[in-house]
């Protein structure tokens, strides 16, 4: 009864593609923890002030049923107010607000035009949902453009939805988000931002590269907790009516167990870090400065960003770099299909506070040593 999903793992092994859990060990490169918050003094004191007054671990319910806490309402009212959103919706994860959006607000006889290398979890959600979609290649605004014309022109009279990120996460790169912006604006569309790896690092107080388009009325914005954040959880920033719909419509959230209300707690902590201790980000960008030069002469490319790829290409040759590095005592993970395109392996590697600049520099040596 087992053996076609053994020879399923067995065919990804041969291909070195099977992943495993492991434990954490290393100098943390992997991790989205960018500005150190996740085991940070205010966030640990943050939420045992919250269990002090009483704040309940668990919701007890969907938040349609019992589950919706107060926790949850005061971080969505901060959090649109941080975000100059007009309402803010708290959900368990990211790809559960992927998932949610995608499935519930692009309707029947609508054009999603999305960039082909946005989040699984926005695939996902289309996959759910009834809108046309179709791909645009990554970071290539005249391709949007081009595609929501045909789709006018073949006789498409809905709504059109541009979904990209605003900074992605395998390749540190930044979304074109002006130009998107004014083709949105041109076709009437609503423009979709996933500032994920954005959020806390990027923009004024960290707000992301999105913050010249909050509280337009055709952007939203999601805005994950577990990055940058330290916490968990994801927040949908934008209209109140795209809010609504969402609690009526997308089942990933009305069917779902809502978010720890000490998680909804934390991310409010987090929100506040962001404007109160700028010098976490003015930290990361020295980290990052460090990086970008000393990874420069082992084929790491400068991104502009705390994410940066070491394209290797081959599965089994990534994999055995990052071993060697992990033996060295380094977080480096490889990254292989279907995560990214094949023949695109790499190592991700994410700078974050919690890697000092001298283990950035030791890095640079394993590194060296590890590709010869």
């Amino acid at each position: 009864m087992l053996t076609p999903h053994r020879a399923d793992l067995a065919g990804l092994a041969d291909r070195d593609r099977l992943r495993r859990l492991v434990p954490r060990a290393g100098v943390d490169f992997a991790s989205n923890d960018y500005l150190a918050l996740a085991s940070s003094d205010r966030l640990r004191d943050a939420v045992a002030a919250a269990l002090a007054r009483g704040v309940a671990i668990g919701s007890g319910g969907s938040r349609l049923l019992r589950g919706n806490d107060p926790e949850h309402a005061a971080l969505e009212a901060e959090a649109a107010r941080f975000f100059g959103a007009e309402t803010a919706l708290f959900l368990s994860s990211g790809y559960a607000a992927n998932l949610a959006l995608f499935s519930a607000l692009p309707r029947r006889g609508d054009l999603v035009v999305y960039d082909a290398l946005i989040h699984a979890s926005a695939h996902d959600g289309m996959r759910l949902g009834r809108a046309e979609c179709e791909p645009a290649p990554h970071n290539d605004a005249g391709a949007f453009d081009d595609a929501i014309i045909r789709w006018r022109r073949s006789g498409g009279t809905g709504r059109v939805w541009i979904a990209v990120e605003s900074l992605y996460g395998m390749d540190g790169d930044r979304a074109p988000l002006a130009d998107l912006a004014e083709i949105a604006g041109r076709h009437e569309a609503f423009l979709v931002i996933d500032e994920a790896h954005a959020t806390g690092v990027f923009g004024d107080a960290g707000r992301g590269l999105a913050g010249a388009l909050h509280g337009r009325e055709a952007v939203v914005t999601l805005h994950t907790c577990g990055k940058a954040l330290g916490a968990e959880g994801a927040l949908l920033c934008g209209p109140a009516v795209i809010r609504d719909v969402l609690v009526n419509r997308a089942r990933a959230f009305i069917f779902s167990t809502a978010p720890s209300p000490l998680m909804a707690s934390a991310v409010r902590e987090s929100l506040r870090c962001l404007a109160d201790e700028p010098e976490r980000r003015a930290r990361l960008w020295r980290r990052v400065a460090t990086a970008e030069r000393m990874l420069a002469p082992c084929g790491v490319a400068a991104t502009g960003s705390q994410i940066l790829p070491l394209v290797i290409g081959e599965d089994a040759a990534t994999m055995r770099v990052a071993a060697s590095l992990q033996r060295a005592g380094f977080d480096v993970r490889g990254i292989r299909p279907p995560t990214v395109p094949a023949g695109t392996a790499r190592l991700r590697l994410s700078l974050t506070l919690n890697a000092s600049e001298a283990e950035i520099e030791a890095l640079a040596d394993a590194m060296r040593t590890a590709l010869r």
